[in-house]
């Protein structure tokens, strides 16, 4: 339905604080997505958005879907029935989408890589060193994805992860 599928939404119908820069517009919504997640000691809370055009289409947070979902995965699996060209689309995440997991799962960049070539992917910070050394950023590059990381948003976009950021420190 439109709601769970993120009501189909632009940047132009709302603006956040009376900004009309795209950008923090859905970096923030990716952040209240973030905030949503289930707190664990074992993994970050992330939150993450697709955006075609300035219209949002899906939106995903951690473990959002049984399993140890992440947010990447969760968003894309929003679109997965509807053959959606990708690339024209940007995704926004609070966090370098993961190179690697634990779990043995498919890790986010894979999962970006494959289900198509984003126009660009927006992160706002990358990810600590705690669990694993990412390289999300490096491996999309190298796929000939422009990634850009938001200047300003790390503390915003870390703030749903203060559950394993105070205890790692």
């Amino acid at each position: 339905n439109a709601e769970y599928m993120g009501a189909g939404r632009t940047c132009e119908e709302e603006t956040m604080s009376g900004t009309s820069n795209s950008d923090s517009y859905f970096m923030e919504i990716a952040c209240q997505q973030a905030m949503k997640a289930e707190p664990i000691e074992t993994g970050y809370s992330v939150g993450a958005v697709i955006v075609q055009e300035g219209e949002l289409l899906a939106t995903g947070y951690s473990r959002e879907f049984p399993g140890n979902t992440h947010a990447e995965e969760v968003a894309l699996l929003k679109l997965a029935d509807t053959q959606k060209d990708l690339t024209s689309c940007e995704i926004y995440t609070t966090m370098e989408p993961c190179s690697k997991r634990l779990s043995g799962k498919t890790a986010c960049t894979d999962l970006i890589v494959n289900h198509g070539h984003f126009k660009r992917v927006i992160i706002g910070s990358l990810e600590p060193d705690h669990f694993v050394q990412c390289q999300g950023v490096d491996l999309l590059r190298r796929a000939g994805m422009q990634v850009d990381i938001l200047e300003g948003w790390e503390e915003r976009c870390l703030a749903s992860n203060q559950h394993i950021l105070r205890i790692n420190k």
